[in-house]
Parts: C-alpha cells; sequence; structure tokens
C-alpha cells in the first residue's frame, strides 16, 4: 500500500504578531461598528503571528490583479523547487522516480499550471501526470493525498509528488469590510508544504481508505467572488459549526474500515479555526490534546490553507509519538463544504507492526 512520507514546510520570512494584527485592525477600521467583534475574533483565533512573503506594508497595498498574478508567479518558482527537492529526499527518491505531481493552490492562478514548469526545471519525466487542484481551497490538501492514494492504487509501485503552495497574503482586499473577511484578514498565512506518496516502502502512514463528502447546500458558505481586482474571499458565519454534521460521517469512515473513530492513535486535522477543533473534538469524543499538531499549526503559522494537514504531519513526525502499528485520521476542510478524509496505520520502511520493531524518528530542519 502507498505511504504518505514526512512533509516538507516552507514560511517566508515576513513576519506579523497577533498583537500588530490587531494594532492595524484598530488603525484601518476605526470607525468600523464592529470593530470590537472583529477583535475578539482575531484574538480568540489563538493565531499569535503569520509569515508572508512580502513585508505588511505591501501586503496592504493593492497594485492590481495583474500584478498579483506575477507576484504569485515569482514567488512560487522561487520558493517551491527547494520544498520539493526536500520531500524527495525524505522520501529516498529522484525526479525521474515521480509518476504523478498533485499541485494545489487557491490563492493563485497559472495555465499551464507551475507542474509543467516543475517537470521542465528539476529533472522529471515528461511522462509524468499532472494534477493541478485549484478550487478545493483548504480541503486541497486532503484531497491532494486522496487523489496521490488514488493514482498509486490503480497503479501499484508508482510515486506521486504532493505540493500545496499558499501565498494567502496574495488575496487581501482593503475595501472588503464584512467582519468574516476582517477576521479572515487576521487568520491566514502564507506557506509551502510538500510530501511523496511511495507506491512501496517509505515511513510515514500507510494510506489505506478514502473518502469525500460534501454538506448539502453549502457551497456558498465560503467561497471567492472573481472580480477585477481579484479573487475576494467570502466566509459565512454558519462555516464553524460544521463540525457537528461532519463528526458523523468521520466515525461512519472509521467504522467501515471496523475503525473506532473515538479510539485512534493519531489526528491530522486542518485547523481552519479553533471552534473547529474544539467542536470536532467534542463531537468525535476525543481529548483536545489529540489535535495537538493542528493546534500548534494555527498557533504559529494561522491557516495556510491546504497546507495546513502536511504541516500538522510534519510535527507528528517531529514529536516521534507515532510507532509502528499506530491507527489515524487525517481529514481537510474547505469550500463546498468538502471534507476528504484518509485513514492510515503507520509503518516503517512499508511493513507491517507484525513484521518490524517500533521506532522513533529523528530531525531535519524547516526551510524558513
Amino acid at each position: 500500500m502507498a505511504v504518505l512520507c514526512k512533509p516538507v514546510i516552507s514560511v517566508p520570512d515576513n513576519v506579523i504578531t497577533c498583537e500588530q494584527t490587531l494594532e492595524l485592525a484598530r488603525r484601518l477600521h476605526k470607525d468600523h461598528p464592529q470593530l470590537g467583534l472583529t477583535l475578539r475574533l482575531i484574538e480568540n483565533t489563538g493565531v499569535q503571528k503569520r509569515h508572508l512573503i512580502q513585508p505588511i506594508e505591501e501586503v496592504l497595498k493593492h497594485p492590481g490583479f495583474d500584478v498579483r498574478s506575477q507576484i504569485y508567479e515569482a514567488e512560487s518558482k522561487a520558493r517551491v523547487p527547494a520544498v520539493v527537492r526536500k520531500a524527495l529526499d525524505q522520501a529516498e527518491l529522484e525526479p525521474e522516480d515521480i509518476d504523478i505531481i498533485v499541485y494545489v493552490s487557491c490563492t493563485g492562478f497559472m495555465m499551464p499550471s507551475l507542474t509543467a514548469w516543475l517537470i521542465n526545471k528539476m529533472g522529471f519525466r515528461h511522462d509524468t501526470r499532472q494534477l493541478p487542484i485549484a478550487q478545493l481551497g483548504c480541503a486541497a490538501g486532503g484531497a491532494a493525498i486522496n487523489r496521490a492514494h488514488d493514482f498509486c492504487t490503480a497503479y501499484p509501485e508508482s510515486n506521486a509528488l504532493i505540493v500545496a503552495c499558499e501565498f494567502c497574503s496574495l488575496c487581501y482586499q482593503p475595501t472588503d469590510l464584512s467582519v468574516g473577511t476582517l477576521l479572515s484578514n487576521g487568520l491566514f498565512g502564507d506557506g509551502i508544504a510538500a510530501a511523496v506518496v511511495r507506491g512501496s516502502g517509505g515511513t510515514g502512514m500507510r494510506l489505506e481508505r478514502n473518502a469525500s463528502y460534501l454538506i448539502p447546500n453549502t457551497e456558498e458558505w465560503i467561497s471567492y467572488a472573481v472580480r477585477q481586482t481579484g479573487f475576494h474571499f467570502q466566509l459565512d458565519k454558519r462555516v464553524p459549526g460544521t463540525m457537528e454534521p461532519l463528526a458523523p460521517v468521520l466515525r461512519q469512515v472509521a467504522e467501515d474500515h471496523a475503525w473506532n473513530a473515538a479510539k485512534l492513535d493519531y489526528y491530522i486535522i486542518h485547523a481552519g479555526g479553533p471552534r473547529i477543533l474544539d467542536d470536532l473534538c467534542r463531537f468525535l469524543g476525543v481529548p483536545p490534546e489529540s489535535f495537538r499538531f493542528s493546534r500548534a499549526t494555527l498557533t504559529e503559522y494561522g491557516n495556510i490553507a491546504s497546507a495546513v494537514v502536511l504541516d500538522a504531519l510534519y510535527r507528528m513526525f517531529e514529536e516521534g509519538s507515532a510507532l509502528d502499528g499506530h491507527r489515524g485520521l487525517l481529514a481537510g476542510f474547505g469550500p463546498g463544504i468538502t471534507a476528504e478524509m484518509v485513514l492510515g496505520t503507520w509503518v516503517t520502511n512499508g511493513l507491517d507492526s507484525t513484521m518490524t520493531p517500533q521506532h522513533s524518528y529523528g530531525e531535519y530542519d524547516v526551510i524558513t
């Protein structure tokens, strides 16, 4: 079975703290009738800092959608190759060993996709499949893993590369003043993640069952309005309550695999916000500590969209707490409202726990 190997995470050097974000909101929106509510919501996210590809002074400007698109292309080409190279090294593979590249991003658009550029730039085979995914938002990290899993199931022994590139700061719109938008301005950050799914061998999460679910009639709850000025993020106040209908779905996916969702060894959950994590803990019946990796991502990086689940998985690797035979759940949530879920067992070198001793895992540096 396919194994999701250790991810690599990269965040830019420009940092904005929670206090700086609050001060900006006070200065830029001092006359907003719901400023007090907005400030409380931003504080309640638990985000302590975020990383941005540009200094905040540049982020606050709006040079036009065309210039932002140029920034997206230039920054992705400057930053993604190093992350990909390290992800390949983690999986002990070379570019020519990769059979498909799944590239996810909801914060910029290129055609052809960055996958074509990567194939030419980094020495991937010219028959490497390309699967760019642009419209699943934060759920795309889970979707990328699931589509890589599907591919490796259809083509055993194949290897897939996953890349998530999110520059959320390029979606800042100074004229959007709804509470949901202002909250988002204090929640989202920039980041890149990459990981390899090996068709055989590898240490990490052996992918066993995946599933998707769409909550009916919620397609307008998280969306973009695409206008001359670019992507305008729209967030409905009902979004934080979506874990109640999704928890039974997660339980059913586990039951279909003869597992109990409340009694797994590890959980890698998209950190959309603290209430999402709190509610899912409550509805699944698991202790808050179970989501510590997702909470750490939220605190240190904010919501980095599709890259969140890969960063949370990286943190579990770093902690070294996952042992051979441990069972876990990974889930991403995004527009639709869509859930992408996968169940997997921790393995070393692709072997079952009955065939190999337990191990902990060493460290490597995050690219920053």
